[in-house]
């Protein structure tokens, strides 16, 4: 199978989507023909790691792509906040790398050079892929991530992300090239049901349940552990307002069965300095600790040091850090909601029904307060966690179920692959 990956986002070395295209597109590489077109910017980081199997070509779009970020990162107020404003913003430098990609593979394609185009990176359904329309060969997009509407008990959370733009979202769907995105592409892949609820009705027959989060299980492994007196919880996650890193903390000022245990905060953001005046003010020196933001690499050695994950994110369309958790073997308290609501069921986590501010502190400190008390159950949750995760998530299990799909939509297969059959 010969395939041509576009991924716009594709870099080793920048967390999120970016990490996530660069591994998902090697671990393909693994099981077929695979070129890869990214942006020039991630040139190099790809050359030091180098890309496995996969042939990469680099397209060039910056004096396009450049400004536009330079003023979205200005109208967010920095890098962290206003995705939607990011999003929006991006729609011409997308438009302009794949029109290049096009330019460079146009020839290849015409002449059968390769049978499948698959647009992995953006993620976002807000934005079309005008080589649905122009390829030749048969075209796959996704996996796709979005539509998770924001939690009505959390507006001013909204309001502090500078998420006015939401109100507009449905917009995108008047774009050029919206429709024949969706009408041409012969397979969709599209993460959960929130994203899949976005999608026209059309495309239900030819859309897939995929969701994007993916583990490297070169970092993240099941430890041996040992059972200890004081365990520790662990949050990872941008200090930002919707993953709500002040629940935690709030969580173990109220109780004193938590503070006998350890609480590590791993992650940077505009939240921090408000974590560090609860800390002080509530007298937590000891049992709360602000690592900063770590690479993959610590993150990992931190999960396999932890027991449990107490993640807060009220609105998470993915949440990768909830299966590499997993695949540590960590017990994960999550918020019933968006990515971590499928990712997490009652024999491998706990979850907590949404509700507003007070509801989550108290909900996150009754069942930690539970866990902590209980090692045998932080123990079993783990395992089972464990062997969900790499059962599902490994990039090598993915790889695999997207040649499946790969071969489904090109005619070679004729049964619908389904990502939740036991592998």
């Amino acid at each position: 199978m010969r395939v041509l990956i576009l991924a716009d986002d594709c870099n080793p070395d920048w967390p999120s989507l970016p990490v996530v295209g660069y591994k998902f597109a090697r671990a393909i590489a693994n099981y077929a023909d695979v070129t890869v077109a990214t942006q020039i910017r991630n040139q190099p980081n790809i050359d030091r790691e180098g890309m496995g199997k996969a042939e990469v070509v680099y397209l060039d779009t910056e004096k396009i792509a450049a400004p536009i970020y330079k003023l979205a990162t200005t109208l967010r107020g920095g890098k962290n906040m206003g995705w939607t404003i990011q999003m929006a913003m991006n729609y011409p430098s997308y438009l302009a790398f794949e029109w290049y990609a096009w330019k460079r593979f146009r020839e290849d394609l015409r002449k059968g050079q390769f049978d499948v185009v698959h647009r992995i990176t953006p993620m976002s359904p807000t934005l079309p892929s005008p080589m649905a329309k122009w390829s030749p060969v048969p075209f796959l997009l996704g996996p796709l991530n979005g539509n998770l509407p924001w939690p009505r008990q959390f507006t001013v959370e909204l309001s502090r992300e500078r998420e006015w733009l939401s109100y507009l979202r449905n917009a995108y769907k008047l774009l050029p090239y919206y429709r024949s995105t969706y009408s041409r592409a012969g397979g969709i892949l599209a993460a959960f049901e929130h994203t899949i609820a976005d999608l026209p009705t059309s495309v239900t027959s030819k859309t897939i349940n995929f969701p994007e989060v993916g583990i490297d299980l070169e970092l993240f492994t099941l430890p041996n552990r040992c059972q200890h007196k004081q365990m520790t919880i662990l949050f990872v996650g941008r200090l930002v307002p919707y993953k709500l890193p002040e629940v935690v903390v709030r969580a173990f000022a109220n109780s004193s069965v938590l503070q006998q245990h350890q609480l590590v905060i791993v992650g940077e953001g505009p939240e921090r300095p408000r974590l560090e005046q609860i800390i002080e003010e509530q007298g937590l020196d000891e049992c709360v600790k602000l690592t900063g933001q770590k690479s993959q690499n610590e993150v990992g050695e931190l999960m396999r040091q932890a027991e449990i994950l107490a993640f807060s994110s009220i609105r998470e369309l993915g949440a990768g850090v909830v299966v590499e958790a997993m695949a540590c073997g960590m017990a994960c308290v999550v918020v019933d909601y968006g990515g971590p609501a499928t990712l997490v069921e009652p024999d491998r986590g706990i979850k907590i029904p949404l509700g507003d501010f007070k509801h989550l502190v108290k909900r996150f400190q009754e069942e930690l307060e539970q866990l902590v008390t209980a090692p045998d159950r932080v123990s079993r949750l783990g395992v089972a966690a464990h062997h969900h995760a790499i059962s599902y998530y490994s990039w090598d299990a993915k790889a695999r179920k997207t040649l499946e799909i790969y071969k489904w939509f090109t005619g070679c297969q004729n049964i619908k692959p389904n990502f939740w059959t036991q592998p």
